[in-house]
């Protein structure tokens, strides 16, 4: 048997079920598309979901696939084993009610023994034990003798996934040999051990679970296969794991490399080195798919992997930032069934680098918090940290559960990691409320039960108005034959020149009508299977199924929004011109009115930055430069320069939007003929919107119009506020300024008379106390400003002593003390005296020995309030 690496292997499997009349189609994105039951796509299937189910019709019959997959329910028990991974591609054969159970099993036999060649006394199937079909396959077609064919039940060969498609199994396990194995006497298929490996899996749907297990015949049965090609790899190249196999072993040396240590000499460097090889894989091709680290959702597995990671590499002493590096080997080994991994590459590396800084960060800010942590057990004389403190060091500052435990059992310290899993069991909990309620397919509505076979084509490129039979109608709630006035529904129809919204573009807006109906169109949405709905309100008459109807899209609404659209392919390019290439497409939304464009790049711009962004896309506007659009395979578009978005999907033909030499990218959308057609581009903000992501809103044509028009209504109203020409706005600003500086010091001066005129000449009220001259009186209407300023003269009038001053105010209490040098050191303290004396009207406050302040919200107590002055004084003074 030929020892053939992964991506022969991957190369050989799609090659032999092309052969079989199967479309190789490219692994789609790891971001799942219209699945809300789905973080990631973890399984080949996955994707492939609507062809199943019949909700959109499939490009053909027969399907194979090489799907890259994420999954990350063991990711605790990641490098622990060479067993467990996060990231896996899935090879994968398909039939959508094409052929069943013989074909099935015959071309898996074929490919594994005769293309493969693997040994067939070394293969071992498996059936559900009531399929007495595939059985006989297996028996009397292929040969294999009935004692080598394993039955087992529910759980282990029938496939189901609660309500929905569901169907038997017939698995392929492979004998490893004896050096493998567990040496027990009754080791043989379904043992635990590495000796027999399950390396295929036929799943035949053929049923329908209702939910309450009853179960019918599918009228259109179809075959799901999924075959681990790491794991194929493992048993064809005779190695002990995924990590010995030739691509992820060239992946784990390179890891050995940076830490200047070998593989298999130290099993707790070995954990490292195998985490750090699985989690870089996972991290390169969530990144390449447009996923960025985040604090939610799968923005939050990447930013948990990543760190992971950069966490094992700090114990394996891997000095710097290695992640960038260590991905460039990934690309490198990878890129032979992954081109886009090499695409991406720029942004790749910068996303990895500006994470591992930040980890760097935060793991040190982490350290310095569990060293707190360890004083504060030390002082309560405890010996165990809690969970939820465990929990916040690993929440908040990424600190991994296992690292926490290391350091503090170093210090006869431990961890409650029953706390921890209690906090992490909340925060799943609470990450599972928040996904959307799913079905099989992962959403539910009332679209999903229209025909699949309906379509609609798009003509809007070419035109704003056009004809067509209306194919179905919905209300909120269901599909109906007729809509009526004043009814809310979607009208969906064969052929439509209203785009819809997609790819960024706000839905076109107008109205469908017949000679005796009008609707009127407020959204436009794009359903499963090429079917446009027309969202809005019947105003007229009653629309039913078959209509013939003229649908007019409102043209100043999609002029303008060609307006925006465009300007986003100018300001595109524009800030990989003045940032740098690794800018790319974020997000964006394109409205008539404005546009919003979102960008990778790790700070704000300066103002110089923008500026020069305006400039260039000023420039290609004056220009005049014509907008033209190709359509072509998506392979011509790429060896023609053309830019494509993060994760999307695109079909073999696509459409390449050009304005001149300055922009190329695939666009579906609606654009202007000619740059000129824009007139003008104002950017009217940029700030940050996540990790690694900017956001600028700007405006264009009417919309540049209307800000200025904004502006100077604003500024116009601001002059005839401050009563002069805009103009002058400015001068009169800086003299009004100073005017207010003047009278602000006037209205001081003034106030501080009003005090000192309420005040009175008060000498007469100084009392004596144990040698200290005492003042305590009342006042009216003094804020405490003015309390300050008056407790200052008087003291300096008092000579030595302690001045306590009262004062009503509009039905409130001003407490001031105060306390000379002298007065304090026979034990004087103007905090303590306020605090007691603030009670009698209510209030409390304090301060410092020789200044303190209070409130208080009972006038009535004044009296009592300069009485307790005495008591209080006589007590502190010695």
């Amino acid at each position: 048997m030929t020892a053939y690496g992964v991506n022969q292997l991957r190369r050989m499997f799609l090659k032999f079920f092309e052969s079989k009349g199967h479309l190789a189609m490219k692994s789609f994105s790891l971001v799942p598309h219209n699945d809300n039951s789905l973080l990631l796509i973890n399984s080949g299937m996955a994707p492939l979901k609507p062809y199943f189910t019949g909700q959109e019709i499939p490009p053909r019959k027969r399907v194979t696939t090489c799907q890259k997959c994420i999954r990350t329910g063991d990711i605790e028990n990641v490098g622990k084993t060479a067993r467990h991974g996060t990231f896996f591609e899935m090879l994968g054969n398909f039939s959508f009610g094409d052929y069943f159970k013989r074909e099935a099993i015959h071309w898996s036999w074929e490919f594994l023994t005769e293309v493969v060649g693997l040994s067939a006394d070394r293969l071992y199937p498996s059936v559900y034990l009531e399929d007495d079909e595939a059985f006989a396959i297996w028996n009397q077609e292929i040969g294999i003798p009935a004692d080598r064919i394993f039955k087992f039940g529910k759980e282990d060969n029938f496939w189901e996934h609660g309500a929905g498609p569901c169907g038997p199994c017939s698995e392929i396990y492979y004998d490893r040999g004896e050096k493998y194995g567990c040496g027990k006497p009754g080791c043989t298929v379904g043992c635990d051990c590495d000796r027999y490996i399950e390396v295929w899996n036929n799943v035949f749907t053929q049923f329908n679970n209702d939910g309450q297990d009853h179960y019918t015949t599918l009228e259109q049965k179809n075959i799901d296969t999924g075959m681990g090609l790491e794991r194929l790899a493992v048993v064809v190249q005779d190695v002990d794991s995924i990590f010995a196999v030739d691509t992820v072993k060239a992946l784990l040396d390179t890891v050995a490399g940076f830490a200047g240590i070998s593989y298999q000499q130290d099993e707790k460097k070995d954990v490292s080195l195998r985490l750090i090889t699985d989690h870089i894989r996972s991290c390169t091709f969530m990144i390449s798919d447009g996923i960025m680290p985040s604090n939610e959702g799968r923005g939050y597995v990447l930013r948990r992997l990543l760190r992971r990671a950069a966490r094992h590499g700090r114990l394996l002493g891997i000095e710097g930032k290695f992640l960038a590096k260590l991905s460039e080997t990934v690309i490198s080994l990878s890129k032979d069934g992954y081109p886009e991994l090499d695409e991406k590459k720029e942004m790749i590396f910068r996303v990895l680098t500006e994470e591992e800084d930040k980890f760097n960060k935060t793991i040190d800010q982490g350290l310095a918090i569990l060293g707190v942590l360890e004083e504060t057990l030390k002082k309560e004389g405890k010996t165990e940290l809690s969970g939820e403190d465990a929990f916040r060091l690993y929440d908040t500052y990424g600190f991994p559960l296992d690292l926490t435990r290391e350091i503090l059992e170093e210090r006869g310290f431990s961890v409650d990691e029953k706390g921890f899993a209690n906090a992490m069991d909340v925060q799943r909990k609470m990450a599972r409320s928040s996904r959307k309620k799913s079905n099989y397919m992962g959403r539910e509505d009332i679209y999903q039960n229209l025909d699949a076979g309906l379509t609609t084509e798009f003509t809007g490129y070419g035109t704003l108005e056009d004809e067509g039979a209306v194919t179905a109608l919905t209300t909120e709630e269901e599909i109906v034959e007729a809509l009526t006035d004043g009814q809310m529904g979607t009208v969906i129809t064969d052929r439509t020149p209203f785009y819809a919204t997609m790819g960024g573009q706000k839905a076109d807006l107008g109205v469908i009508y017949t000679k005796d109906a009008a609707f009127t169109v407020k959204d436009v949405i794009k359903l499963q299977g090429g079917k446009t709905g027309h969202i809005g309100t019947v105003t007229k008459g009653m629309f039913r199924l078959g209509d013939r109807v003229t649908m007019k899209v409102d043209p100043e609404n999609r002029t303008e929004t060609c307006k925006n659209h465009s300007a986003t392919h100018l300001l595109q390019k524009a800030l990989r011109i003045v940032l740098g290439g690794h800018v790319e497409q974020a997000g964006s939304f394109v409205a008539a009115d404005r546009l919003r464009f979102d960008f990778t790049h790790f700070s704000a711009m300066t103002q110089e930055e923008l500026e020069r962004v305006e400039e260039l896309v000023s420039e290609e506007i004056a220009k005049a430069v014509p907008v033209t659009t190709e359509v072509m395979t998506l392979e011509e578009a790429k060896k023609a320069g053309a830019m494509a978005l993060f994760g999307e999907k695109y079909g073999d033909t696509v459409r390449v939007v050009s304005m001149g030499d300055f922009s190329k990218e695939l666009c579906g959308g609606t654009h202007v003929s000619n740059t000129a057609a824009i007139a003008t581009f104002k950017i009217v903000s940029e700030a940050g919107i996540a990790a690694g992501v900017r956001r600028i809103e700007a405006l264009t044509g009417k919309g540049v119009v209307r800000y200025y028009k904004d502006l100077e209504d604003e500024l116009r109203h601001a002059a005839r506020a401050a009563k002069t020409e805009p103009s002058s706005l400015v001068k009169k600003i800086e003299a009004l300024q100073e005017e207010i500086k003047s009278l602000h010091s006037e209205n001081e001066k003034l106030k501080d008379k009003l005090a000192k005129d309420a005040m009175g000449d008060v000498m007469d009220q100084v009392t004596e106390i144990k040698g200290i001259k005492v003042l305590a009186t009342s006042l009216k209407d003094v804020d405490m400003n003015g309390l300050r300023n008056l407790g200052d003269q008087m003291k300096e009038k008092l000579g030595e002593g302690v001045v306590i001053l009262i004062s009503e105010q509009g039905g409130k209490v001003n407490l001031m003390a105060t306390a000379t040098e002298g007065a304090q050191k026979k034990g004087a303290h103007a905090g303590n005296l306020i605090k007691a004396v603030a009670t009698c009207v209510g209030g409390g406050g304090g301060g410092r020995p020789g200044m303190a302040q209070a409130g208080g919200k009972n006038p009535a107590g004044i009296s009592d309030a300069l009485q307790k002055v005495q008591e209080v004084l006589k007590d502190q003074i010695q």
